[in-house]
């Protein structure tokens, strides 16, 4: 069994065959899905598919692309999502100094924000970085996000990124970036990753790996990525499968019966409520332990 780590089903481009889409990932072994929210109507969306689907997980967020939108009440409302029945991380956050969708000021401040409520919560944290590696890290380090740990989605840094990475106690999740041709260092680098620290993902639909480039992502394909890394440390795709399962299922505390297959209800509404009208809400309830990963020697190098 695999699990795809981080993938967005409430996509519009799944609208068309989304149950069929599902339902060939299952066949294909994908035992389990995590479905992440980008602001606050994906992460609705997220949390409406994780309490239908018994083999699908949510996470609640802000990407950087959209804290520019941020408004009074998001938090409060983000808050009370993330104890919802399903809900296993918050993110995607992070900082994306490639596009500037947000101003980058706004998106420190909003990935500082954002990585406090995520310790609040005690939820692991999906990280989304580009093109901003060391206020990133900084950020982390600052705001001690080792308490909860998590993952950098779609890892596609250098190896100085990668040490840091898990020096902090996070995992790196691979996409199929590392089947393109030209992902020559980021195929080294998942050389050098333990494998207690290795997540594969689709982030689908986007990021098809080869050889299905130029059609639309879909969960079933993460086991293209789990044969890539496979490919890599010589290892057998089994291996990979039980390592990386494992894995995410001891970072996202999931339990869930692979074999469970139907639907908790017989329709999904993406349904939006308005936002709530105060930035602070009430706090996390206690007793739910942490997630981060044990600290682990690592094979990458450092950065100079």
């Amino acid at each position: 069994m695999l699990i795809d780590s981080h993938c967005h089903i409430d996509d519009n481009r799944f609208d068309a065959d989304r149950e069929a889409m599902l339902q060939r990932a299952r066949d294909a072994g994908i035992g389990h899905f995590v479905t992440i929210g980008c602001d606050l109507e994906t992460s609705r969306a997220a949390v409406t598919l994780a309490q239908r689907y018994p083999y699908i997980s949510a996470t609640v967020g802000v990407h950087p692309h959209e804290v520019k939108h941020i408004q009074d009440g998001w938090y409060d409302e983000l808050r009370k999502l993330a104890q919802s029945n399903g809900v296993v991380a918050y993110g995607e956050i992070g900082l994306d100094y490639h596009y500037d969708h947000s101003p980058r000021e706004v998106q420190r401040t909003r990935f500082r924000e954002q990585v406090c409520l995520a310790r609040e919560l005690r939820l692991p944290i999906i990280i989304h970085t580009r093109e901003a590696q060391e206020d990133t890290i900084a950020i982390l380090k600052e705001e001690k996000a080792g308490e909860v740990g998590g993952i950098f989605h779609c890892f596609s840094g250098d190896a100085w990124l990668a040490k840091d990475a898990l020096d902090l106690g996070f995992y790196l999740s691979f996409s199929g970036v590392i089947t393109f041709q030209n992902a020559t260092m980021l195929r080294d680098i998942v050389k050098t990753v333990p494998l207690d620290r290795t997540l594969v993902e689709t982030d689908s639909p986007y990021l098809t790996p080869v050889p299905h480039r130029g059609k639309r992502n879909e969960p079933a394909y993460v086991r293209h990525v789990a044969e890539k890394i496979a490919e890599l440390h010589t290892l057998s795709v089994q291996e990979i499968e039980d390592a990386t399962t494992q894995n995410t299922k001891r970072l996202f505390q999931i339990r869930a019966d692979p074999a469970a297959a139907q639907p908790r209800r017989a329709q999904v509404h993406f349904a939006v409520a308005a936002p709530q009208s105060r930035l602070h809400g009430p706090s996390a309830p206690p007793g739910r332990p942490s997630r981060r990963h044990p600290p682990v020697s690592s094979h990458v190098g450092h950065h100079s």
